[in-house]
């Protein structure tokens, strides 16, 4: 699978790609505050440039999650705030580095600024759920999409985490929208299961080891393991103490088939996972 993000191609059957995450936020259940200033946002964009991501993903809002694990989650914000968060970021990073910049956002608006000012991946985690222009504005760009899992909303989804079949209705609710990707003319495509989106802890766990099976819809496959609840309901540890659990996440899922994680820690996890390709690619 040969992807094109600006002038960068990429081969996904060489390695495991890491984005890197990049909040701009005041509310985000691991970093929220952090990066809110636009110029410290920047700051950090350039360090995770230097920490060898393949991506950049910036986010103006929140999917932070309501339930015990992060109290009220987070709310919906205007169109004009998300844009007046996320744009200056990312003008001054695509300036500044060759990284290819993704914007995570539901709203087709924010995604369509944000492809003028030089990102070229959309990151829409309701799998175009959210807005129904979504797929025209891709398409339009000639961008990636990246298509994720998810029940409802966020403060709405943890209420939604049982499934008959696990796997089928992952797998149904992604092929329909990579088909609609397809039918809009969208040419790369990228589906994400959801990790920590409407799914319980034993369902993060089955749909990260079992990534191998979202592989025939031809398509990279993204996991988002950091930080979340599951390492701390594992390891018994907050949210600012579980890098050595992402890493394990990310080398497990990138084993069991993943082509890209998305991370905050980027540097300890491409290291990582340069040695558990290379010992993977080797075995007889």
């Amino acid at each position: 699978m040969r992807y094109r993000f600006g002038s960068r191609e990429i081969d996904f059957s060489t390695r495991t790609y890491v984005m890197g995450i990049l909040n701009v936020t005041p509310d985000s259940f691991s970093d929220g505050g952090k990066f809110f200033d636009p110029e410290r946002a920047v700051e950090r964009g350039l360090e995770i440039a230097g920490e060898d991501a393949d991506f950049i993903d910036i986010g103006g809002e929140s999917t932070r999650p309501r339930g015990s694990a992060y109290g009220q989650g987070a709310g919906p914000i205007a169109t004009g705030e998300e844009l007046r968060r996320v744009l200056p970021v990312i003008r001054s990073l695509v300036r500044q580095t060759t990284v290819p910049v993704s914007i995570d956002t539901m709203k087709a608006e924010v995604a369509q600024e944000a492809l003028d000012a030089g990102a070229v991946i959309v990151n829409d985690v309701s799998g175009f759920a959210a807005d129904p222009a979504m797929p025209e504005v891709v398409a339009r760009a000639d961008a990636t999409v990246i298509v994720m899992h998810m029940r409802g909303t966020p403060q709405t989804m943890q209420q939604n985490t049982r499934y008959g079949d696990l796997f089928g209705e992952v797998c149904e609710t992604l092929g329909a929208a990579v088909q609609k990707a397809h039918d809009a003319g969208i040419r790369q495509v990228i589906v994400d299961p959801g990790i920590g989106f409407a799914k319980s802890f034993s369902d993060n766990l089955r749909l990260m080891g079992g990534i191998a099976r979202l592989q025939p819809m031809g398509c990279p496959v993204l996991v988002g393991p950091s930080r979340k609840a599951f390492i701390g309901e594992i390891l018994g540890l907050p949210v600012d103490d579980r890098l050595e659990g992402t890493i394990g996440a990310a080398v497990a899922t990138a084993l069991c088939g993943a082509n890209i994680v998305r991370v905050h820690d980027v540097r300890s996890v491409r290291r990582a996972l340069l040695v558990a390709d290379a010992i993977y690619h080797a075995r007889g």
